[in-house]
């Protein structure tokens, strides 16, 4: 059962990142409460992803990193606790 938990909490965060990326090609206004949260949620992983991806030209591609190592890290987490039972 932890395995399930922990592949709905990776797919929720990879769509918070996603919705994140599309908010940035929208523009809303950062002072609307769904708009913060998204943000003050996803910032502390894509932060350090930005500084390790470059910009290029007005491209972030930082979210690209962030949806391999969740991907990566949701296969790794999941198989293994199945196979520990969890």
């Amino acid at each position: 059962m932890l395995h399930r938990l922990v592949d709905i909490v990776l797919i929720w965060y990879e769509r918070l990142v996603l919705v994140r990326v599309i908010l940035s090609w929208v523009g809303p206004s950062s002072y609307h409460p769904i708009v913060r949260f998204i943000v003050k949620v996803t910032d502390p992983v894509l932060e350090p992803a930005r500084r390790v991806v470059p910009t290029v030209g007005a491209i972030d591609f930082s979210p690209v990193l962030v949806f391999l190592v969740l991907s990566w890290l949701r296969r790794f987490l999941v198989i293994n606790l199945i196979r520990l039972g969890c």
